[in-house]
């Protein structure tokens, strides 16, 4: 049994050179806070903005979460202190292993909230601009610890302090480190990712274009989303 430790909800901010504005800026709350099923592209957490709505949010991104565990490693390996929400997740955790949950684990979170694991988080320039750490996507890729995506099958209440209980794991082995390293630096394992029904169908489809053999006529596999 694992426990949220925090849970984070962002405001719009400018972030980066460009000062696009973002909601990677999560802060603690102490209330309950109602998580439900998004149906366009919003967040599932009440209150948590999702400004770039192209590359975040939505029924299969509704939920972010990272272990607290992680971030007390990132904070030994880049010398600062990272506050829980600093990663812009949603939920903080403890004692459950986020990078190894494979796509479609169920998580029962408190009394009534039901998520399930659809995909790790791909780093974008938001988050390298967040940091402020130079060179930050390729280190966090490099690492592949990239917390997981969620999306909600019942919604519910979560609070600092909530029990974290995994209900089902469908055991495939496709784990968000597997996913995170067959979409980012090892090709080789994308067929894997086929074994997981549960994967959401925009991330099926771009492992089926990487996949498709390509002709000196026609264009190659699109390599990031």
């Amino acid at each position: 049994m694992g426990r949220v430790t925090s849970v984070n909800v962002g405001r719009p901010r400018p972030v980066g050179a460009r000062g696009r504005m973002s909601g990677i800026d999560k802060r603690p709350v102490d209330g309950p806070v109602h998580v439900s099923a998004p149906a366009g592209k919003g967040g599932g957490l009440a209150e948590d903005a999702v400004c770039d709505a192209r590359h975040h949010g939505g029924p299969d991104q509704a939920v972010y979460a990272y272990a607290r565990e992680d971030l007390d490693t990132w904070e030994r390996q880049l010398g600062r202190a990272l506050t829980s929400g600093g990663f812009g997740e949603n939920l903080t955790t403890e004692g459950v292993d986020v990078t190894g949950a494979e796509v479609g684990e169920l998580w029962r979170v408190g009394p009534s909230l039901l998520l399930q694991v659809t995909q790790p988080r791909v780093p974008c320039r938001t988050f390298a601009g967040w940091l402020g750490e130079r060179g930050w996507m390729r280190t966090f890729t490099a690492a592949a610890v990239p917390g997981a995506y969620l999306r909600v099958l019942e919604p519910g209440e979560v609070r600092r302090g909530d029990g974290l209980r995994v209900e089902h794991r469908p055991g495939h082995g496709v784990t968000m480190q597997v996913a995170f390293r067959a979409l980012l630096t090892e090709p080789a394992l994308l067929p894997r990712l086929l074994d997981a029904p549960e994967l959401p169908t925009q991330t099926r489809g771009l492992v089926l274009r990487r996949l498709a053999p390509t002709t000196p006529s026609g264009p190659g596999p699109t390599l990031l989303p």
